[in-house]
C-alpha cells in the first residue's frame, strides 16, 4: 500500500523536528596524562686527550655554551699523564699510586709473568680502588657506563646496572644513542648516573699533532655529538648535570727529539717495561747496583729516579707495580730503547705522559647543569677532586681517605 504524498511529508517533518529537539550527546574527552617531571641526572663525559685551549678554535659551540652556563678550568692530571691511570683517578678520587692503575702497561710482583695492557680485564688489576659507579650502585643509584676504562670489569663481583664493552669502531652517534635509549626506560629501571667516553680527539692528536687542522676537525665532531645529546635530553624533558673532563693534554713530538736511554746504560743490566714520554726500567737479576749507578747520571732532555726518590709533587713510587726506576722526558721528547719507526714523522706527531704541571698536559674540565652556578672559570685543580664533586651531585656521602676533596666547588653548587 502506498503512502500518500501529504502523509509522507508530515512524517518527514516530524522526524526532522525530533532531530532538532533531541540534544546530541557531547563527545567524551580523555584528560592528557601529565608530563613526567624528571629528576636531574648526572652525566660524566670524558673526551680523551682534549686540551683546554681546543675550546678557542671556533668549533665547539656546545662545550663553550656549557662552560658559560656553569664552570670550567684547566685541570691538572695525575702522574703519569696517560689514559688509564687518569681515568681511574677521576672515578676513584685516588691517585694512580693508590688506585693501582699506575700505567697503561705495568707489571705486578704478586702476579709474576702477567703484564697489564689496555685490554686487561682481570679484576685484580682494578680492585685496589672502588669506582664511583660501584659506590652509586651500593647506595641504590642505578648507573650506566657507555665506555670508560675499567667499567667493563667486575669489582668485588659488582658492575654498573648497565654497561657496554668497549669498541673502538662504535661511532660517536651510537655512543650518544646508548645514553638516550637508557633514558627512555621507565623511571624504576632508568639509570641516574652515566658515563660517556670519546676517544677520537686523542687519536687525532697522536696521529696529527695537537696543532693540526685535522685534529681541530675531530674536536668539532665530538662537540657536535655532545650537542646532539643536549638536544635529545631537551626533547625528553630530562634535566642533566654535565661533568665533562679529559684525562690529559697533548704535546707535539718529532723523530728529531729522541732520548736513547739504552745507549747510556750498561749492556745486559736492564729491561724496559714502558717507553715514551716517560719510561719504566727494571734491573736484570744481579745487575741492580750497576743499573742504579748508571741510570741516575744526567742525560740531556730526561731525568731518572729510583722509585722511592720520585719528586714529591708526582705522588708516585710507593705502589709495588711502579717499576724500580722511572724516567721522565722533557716535554716534546721521547725516551726510546731503539731508533724511532721510519714513518714516525708521518704517523705519530703528538703524545702525552709528561710532567702534569706542564700546561700542555692540562686537561679539559667543564661542569654545567641545575646543580651548578654559572660562575665561569675556576683556578686549576687536581683531577682527584672530580670524584668528590660527583659524590655531591649524586647525593653520596663524602668519601673517606680520598686524595682529593670538593673544595674547588663548594662555592659553585646549588645545595
Amino acid at each position: 500500500m502506498r503512502m500518500s504524498s501529504r502523509l509522507f511529508a508530515a512524517c518527514l517533518a516530524a522526524g526532522l523536528q525530533a532531530c532538532v529537539t533531541q540534544p546530541l550527546e557531547a563527545p567524551k574527552t580523555v584528560a592528557a596524562a601529565p608530563a613526567e617531571a624528571r629528576k636531574p641526572i648526572t652525566i660524566l663525559i670524558s673526551i680523551d686527550g682534549f686540551k683546554p685551549d681546543y675550546l678557542t678554535r671556533g668549533v665547539t659551540p656546545n662545550l663553550n655554551a656549557l662552560a658559560e652556563a656553569g664552570i670550567s678550568a684547566a685541570m691538572r692530571p695525575s702522574f703519569p699523564s696517560i689514559t688509564f691511570p687518569n681515568h681511574w683517578t677521576i672515578v676513584t678520587g685516588l691517585r694512580p699510586d693508590r688506585n693501582g692503575i699506575v700505567g697503561n702497561k705495568m707489571e705486578d710482583p704478586a702476579h709474576p709473568g702477567m703484564t697489564f695492557t689496555m685490554q686487561s680485564e682481570e679484576p685484580f688489576w682494578w680492585a685496589q680502588a672502588e669506582p664511583i659507579w660501584i659506590t652509586a650502585e651500593k647506595a641504590g643509584i642505578h648507573s650506566a657506563t657507555m665506555f670508560w676504562p675499567g667499567a667493563n670489569v667486575a669489582i668485588d663481583g659488582k658492575r654498573p646496572q648497565d654497561w657496554q664493552q668497549y669498541g673502538h669502531e662504535v661511532s660517536n652517534r651510537q655512543r650518544v644513542d646508548a645514553i638516550i635509549d637508557w633514558l627512555r626506560r621507565p623511571a624504576d629501571t632508568r639509570p641516574a648516573f652515566f658515563t660517556l667516553y670519546f676517544d677520537a680527539v686523542d687519536s687525532a692528536g697522536h696521529a696529527n699533532g695537537p696543532d693540526s687542522p685535522k685534529t681541530t676537525v675531530v674536536v668539532g665532531e665530538v662537540d657536535a655529538a655532545i650537542g646532539r645529546l643536549r638536544t635529545e635530553l631537551a626533547a625528553l624533558g630530562q634535566p642533566a648535570n654535565f661533568v665533562i673532563v679529559a684525562d690529559h693534554g697533548m704535546a707535539a713530538i718529532s723523530p728529531d727529539r729522541i732520548v736513547r736511554l739504552d745507549q747510556s746504560l750498561p749492556e745486559g743490566s736492564y729491561r724496559f717495561v714502558v717507553t715514551g714520554a716517560y719510561a719504566g726500567v727494571e734491573p736484570m737479576p744481579g745487575k741492580e747496583a750497576a743499573l742504579a749507578a748508571a741510570i741516575v747520571k744526567p742525560v740531556p732532555h730526561a731525568q731518572c729516579w729510583p722509585k722511592a726518590q720520585m719528586p714529591v709533587a708526582f705522588h708516585y713510587g710507593q705502589n709495588p707495580r711502579v717499576p724500580a726506576f722511572v724516567c721522565l722526558a722533557e716535554t716534546g721528547w721521547l725516551i726510546l730503547d731503539k731508533p724511532p719507526a721510519a714513518d714516525m714523522a708521518e704517523k705519530y706527531r703528538g703524545t702525552h705522559g709528561f710532567d702534569p704541571a706542564d700546561p700542555q698536559m692540562a686537561a679539559l674540565f667543564i661542569a654545567s647543569g641545575p646543580a651548578i652556578k654559572p660562575v665561569g672559570k675556576l683556578k686549576g685543580f687536581d683531577n682527584v677532586d672530580v670524584a668528590p664533586l660527583l659524590r655531591d651531585l649524586l647525593g653520596l656521602p663524602a668519601g673517606k681517605d680520598l686524595d682529593g676533596d670538593d673544595a674547588p666547588f663548594r662555592g659553585v653548587l646549588n645545595r
